[in-house]
């Protein structure tokens, strides 16, 4: 099997929109792990997606902006919330790399409603928020449900200089053109077009989550080996079709 290299942008045209929406404010937080440590947390059909032998633990604190079907205008109020996912890395028998979510927490139910009824993905309804202090960013979440109830994550990044040319592994983590998810007894690959990340530096002040170990993953054993910030982009996605 070959498997599809890591591009600036997908190789692969999206024919037609499902879903258009804009990121805002990432936080990327990683921690590197053994590809046998989460293999079992992945949907059949796919293995982890490794690079230099080691696959990737990732938490991501975003808004979500404008999100409505198709090409057309966003979803008003339900169409714009916070959200804060944990994520694997992840190839498929076809060769194309994506991301498993172990969890996505969004401060909107409905449309936590829809993602859990159409695709099955793991959302959870949480109370979250971003506070701002210059270049500071301090992300909050809290999980109403489903449980478990009470997990929490605080996360404060200082947002630095601007990458001209990120490295590989910040693209390995980053250029993710797609999602694997296990919906009615089929694993779905779900794609995605976005233009370049802009990318930043980022330095990280301090973290208490509870987010990773509730998605069934080990606890961190140290610092992340990469801490990064984007601005955001526009987003659209495709039809899933199934992963092989």
């Amino acid at each position: 099997m070959e498997i599809e290299p890591v591009e600036h942008a997908p190789v692969r045209a999206i024919r037609r929109s499902w879903l258009a929406q804009r990121w805002h404010d990432l936080t990327f937080l990683h921690w590197a792990v053994p590809p046998e440590r989460v293999a079992p947390l992945l949907p059949a059909g796919t293995r982890p997606d490794t690079f230099d032998g080691l696959t990737y633990v990732g938490l991501i604190g975003f808004q979500m902006v404008g999100l409505g079907l198709g090409v057309g205008p966003g979803v008003p109020y339900f169409g714009t919330f916070w959200e804060t996912n944990v994520r694997l890395y992840s190839v498929d028998g076809s060769g194309r790399r994506a991301v498993v979510f172990r969890s996505l927490d969004a401060s909107r139910l409905v449309p936590v409603l829809v993602a859990q009824l159409s695709l099955r993905l793991p959302y959870k309804w949480s109370a979250m928020r971003l506070d701002r202090s210059g270049d500071t960013l301090t992300y909050r979440c809290r999980r109403r449900w489903p449980g478990p109830s009470g997990a929490s994550s605080r996360m404060t990044v200082r947002v630095g200089a601007p990458i001209a040319e990120p490295t590989p592994l910040e693209h390995f983590l980053t250029a993710r053109w797609g999602l694997h998810t296990r919906a009615y007894g089929r694993t779905l690959h779900v794609p995605n077009w976005h233009p370049q990340w802009p990318l930043h530096r980022a330095e990280l002040l301090d973290l208490d989550d509870e987010l990773v170990t509730a998605g069934g993953l080990p606890a961190p054993d140290g610092p992340p080996v990469s801490v990064l910030y984007s601005p955001g982009v526009p987003v659209v996605f495709g039809g899933p079709t199934s992963a092989g």
